[in-house]
């Protein structure tokens, strides 16, 4: 081995042990628990060794379809509309204005802010004896006040809400930088030819923020699938299991009901789930980018 690919395999190890250890390692043994029947209230059973029966149990299991069902909706619903924000707002800070660095700063703090914090904040907004949505809606009307996170019909709404609010600014930091290598001459040209605002953007911004787009979407819609931290806080997958997702449904068999195997199916299966949409962006949608950029 020559001494330069040495030094850069040293270099590179590190982040390899890391992706070892903290990523490949834990999905390796999510798979092999997902195969046992492992359940830690009945330690006396043991381990024992099923197969694939636990996916044939998520199958049939009605619970689980209705969490994947709500688990598609607030993907469908969060991540257009987390891109379509994220545009507007990276369209709005790529332009030139006093306060310009203050403005991305203050776009920023959402996504900075953790989870969990953001979460408890919504869960705030949302109460319904003192939460400024009912403040908002009915000032001191208290006989009207709503309980959004206690209704079945309101509650996937709020966390939709939340998560929007919060990670909107994530997709508008990566459409920003697509925006930032876009040649001003490309602009200059459109508008010597007599190209509108709107003719510039169609025909010049949106052509070239392809590839953008494309990482934002499926950067959110690998985390929409994950989506943990706000339904834990804000409603613990109710009322009526109507913001129970897979990710929360697979931790509550795990810990709360210490059925390890089968959570474990549940976490194997979103993981599949998330590499099966990758693949489809990134062949589908992917390639078609790659086809126009070569015309």
């Amino acid at each position: 081995m020559k001494g330069s690919n040495r030094l850069g395999l040293q270099f590179v190890l590190p982040s390899l042990l890391f992706v070892l250890v903290f990523i490949l390692l834990p999905i390796f043994e999510s798979f092999r628990l997902s195969l046992y029947r492992l359940i830690l209230t009945l330690p006396w059973l043991g381990k024992k060794f099923v197969g694939l029966e636990n996916y044939q149990d998520l199958l049939t299991d009605p619970i689980a379809w209705k969490s994947f069902f709500t688990t598609f909706v607030f993907v469908a619903v969060t991540t257009p509309l987390e891109v379509l924000l994220g545009l507007g707002m990276a369209l709005v800070l790529n332009e030139s204005f006093r306060g310009r660095g203050l403005l991305r700063a203050m776009v920023l703090v959402p996504w900075a802010i953790p989870t969990v914090v953001a979460s408890q904040m919504w869960r705030f907004i949302f109460n319904d004896q003192y939460g400024l949505f009912n403040l908002f809606l009915f000032g001191d009307q208290t006989t009207l006040y709503l309980a959004p996170l206690a209704d079945p019909q309101l509650a996937p709404m709020a966390i939709m809400v939340a998560d929007i609010w919060k990670t909107s600014s994530f997709a508008a930091l990566i459409i920003l930088a697509g925006l930032q290598v876009i040649p001003d001459d490309l602009y200059e040209a459109a508008s010597i030819d007599g190209a509108t605002v709107w003719q510039r953007f169609y025909h010049v911004t949106l052509p070239m923020l392809k590839p953008a787009l494309l990482l934002a979407l499926l950067f959110r819609t690998i985390e929409a699938l994950r989506v943990f931290d706000l339904v834990f806080v804000m409603t613990q997958g109710g009322p009526a299991d109507a913001t129970n997702v897979l990710q929360f449904y697979g931790y509550k068999k795990t810990f709360a009901e210490g059925m390890v195997g089968y959570g474990s199916a549940i976490s194997v299966a979103v993981f599949f789930i998330s590499l099966l949409l990758s693949i489809v962006y990134i062949r589908l949608i992917g390639s078609r980018i790659l086809e126009g950029e070569r015309r």
